[in-house]
């Protein structure tokens, strides 16, 4: 069966890797392993304290030993979506590009359709062996264990064309004097290359991406791409390539661009010094008094946050905007190619800009909106400050504020809300403190990510009846404790810093409005809580 984790039988972590795919990673002339993928590997293995053995093999060999548990991680997978349903990937370390190649007395192609009715070569397993079986173009699929062999196969004129990596094919075609083919069309944009892992395996996965970030921080990640990718793109003089305008303008948006990333880094940092603060807090305090004393510390913290937010957000599209235009300009320079941007070679810009701005305006806006929800959550409210309230609003709020303990707790929660969406008249407070409890209680149960959280709504009109229903596979709750867990001061959780007071001071927010709470739990399956409110029918407001 397939390990999950990191392996507790041996203390090294085995990755598979490409012996054919330079310049990222190959066997040298030494018959060792070598290339970019490889140094850089290596770098994240040292700065983690982890233990490595790098196998070179072909890339299906590579994919099917992932599966079948003889590696733990390859090292530059390409990303999908259908491959990232069985496969975690960490962050990515490159974005790769592929292409069609065609031998040079070919005419050249303009879409991935003139494909049809011909043969073309591909790498056995690999993103474009998948592309082309996905499109279904009518084409004739051709597997090659290796980039070599495909550029072999093409270049003696045995298929129409080669659809494969292209820094590699280049790199390959100049190490084997293949001079008589060459790329003629990109058919995907670029793809980003990350470690992988078989899902299960997220700790693993975290500590490369954990890596990753230290050696970008340290400027060594860079150092290993100059050494191995940045020596085949040509170094010209951004002032020698464009003219004085183009100059002056580009120099503007650079420093917009790295005053916003420099101001990005720093937010994070403030966000997880400020979050560190919280949770010393919260360990000093006990729970009848925690609430209060987050509120004071949130709205000291969303204020300090929301201001470089609101530029962040602002400014992002002006910068998208900015680069959009000037663009085409940079295009029809007669030496585009030869552009440097922030010592970074044009076309590498051209591809990553537009997806980190994406990334940018995404994780700010992300960070907007948890904000905003903690300052609700956290905002001082009268106990009678009740109003018309959906239930699925509430628990939407609840679930993305302790969306970090869910990730960390499990990689399977379900959240199924009935569409019927009916309100409550309630404090919104008070339902979103119970449902944090209970997601919390659930989240410290489990023994490890493959187990299940499943929180549910369901509204019954004709009773006039919400049920919310928090179901997990964790270690279960002792027959003897279900009758005692709405006791003041009554926890399993001790030495763990338990007080005892989420699920009583829970239980007599539900009885507050004539509600109910009840548990079913067996030890080693799992424990199930159902909650039912009144819906509004049921109820009038001197009732409540």
């Amino acid at each position: 069966m397939p390990a999950t984790g990191i392996r507790e039988n041996s203390l090294v972590i085995k990755i598979a890797a490409d012996s054919s795919y330079p310049p990222y990673e190959y066997l040298n002339e030494q018959g060792e392993a070598s290339g970019y993928s490889v140094e850089l590997t290596k770098a994240i293995a040292q700065v983690m304290g982890l233990k490595i053995e790098i196998i070179m093999t072909d890339w299906q060999n590579a994919l099917n030993g992932l599966h079948s548990g003889e590696f733990d991680a390859l090292q530059s997978i390409a990303y999908s979506d259908d491959r990232a349903k069985i496969i975690a990937f960490s962050s990515p370390h490159s974005i790769t590009n592929q292409s069609i190649f065609a031998r040079t007395d070919d005419s050249k192609i303009h879409s991935i359709e003139a494909l049809r009715n011909k043969s073309v070569i591909v790498q056995d397993a690999s993103i474009m062996h998948e592309f082309l079986i996905e499109k279904d173009l009518g084409a004739r699929i051709i597997p090659t264990k290796t980039h070599t062999e495909a550029l072999r196969q093409l270049s003696a004129g045995n298929y129409d064309f080669a659809l494969v990596a292209n820094l590699p094919s280049l790199y390959l075609s100049k190490e084997l004097n293949l001079n008589n083919i060459r790329p003629v069309f990109n058919p995907v944009s670029g793809q980003r290359l990350s470690y992988g892992a078989l899902a299960g395996n997220e700790e693993l996965i975290a500590r490369f991406s954990e890596g990753l970030a230290i050696l970008k921080n340290t400027g060594i990640q860079q150092k290993i791409y100059d050494k191995w990718l940045g020596t085949l793109e040509k170094q010209d003089s951004l002032i020698k390539t464009i003219g004085p305008f183009a100059v002056y303008f580009l120099g503007v948006l650079s420093l917009i661009f790295m005053a916003v990333v420099v101001w990005n880094s720093m937010l994070r940092k403030e966000v997880d010094k400020r979050s560190q603060q919280l949770k010393d807090q919260q360990q000093q305090l006990i729970q009848a008094d925690k609430m209060a004393s987050l509120g004071v510390l949130v709205s000291g913290v969303a204020h300090e946050i929301n201001n470089p937010t609101g530029l962040l957000i602002v400014n992002l599209p002006l910068l998208k905007s900015a680069w959009e235009d000037a663009l085409p300009y940079l295009e029809r320079h007669p030496e585009y190619e030869n552009i440097t941007l922030a010592g970074l070679p044009f076309s590498r810009i051209k591809e990553e800009l537009p997806y980190i701005m994406h990334e940018m305006n995404h994780s700010t806006i992300k960070i907007r909106d948890i904000v905003n929800d903690l300052k609700d959550f956290a905002r001082v409210e009268a106990e009678d400050n009740k109003h018309l309230v959906p239930l699925n609003d509430l628990i939407s709020t609840s679930v993305r504020l302790v969306d970090a303990s869910i990730r960390n707790a499990t990689a399977h929660f379900d959240l199924n809300l009935d569409p019927k969406n009916l309100s409550i008249y309630a404090n919104p407070q008070r339902i979103e403190q119970v449902i944090i409890n209970l997601i919390i209680n659930a989240c410290d149960s489990l023994e490890d990510t493959d187990k299940r959280i499943q929180l549910s709504t369901y509204f019954d009109v004709d009773k006039e009846e919400a049920t919310i229903t928090l179901e997990d596979q964790g270690k279960g709750i002792k027959a003897e404790h279900l009758p005692r867990l709405s006791e003041p001061f009554f926890t399993t959780k001790r030495e763990a810093g338990g007080t005892g007071l989420g699920l009583s001071v829970s239980s007599g927010i539900i009885s507050s409005y004539h509600g109910s709470m009840s548990f079913d739990s067996v030890v080693g399956l799992g424990t199930k809580v159902i909650v039912k409110l009144p819906i509004i029918n049921s109820l009038s407001a001197s009732d409540v």
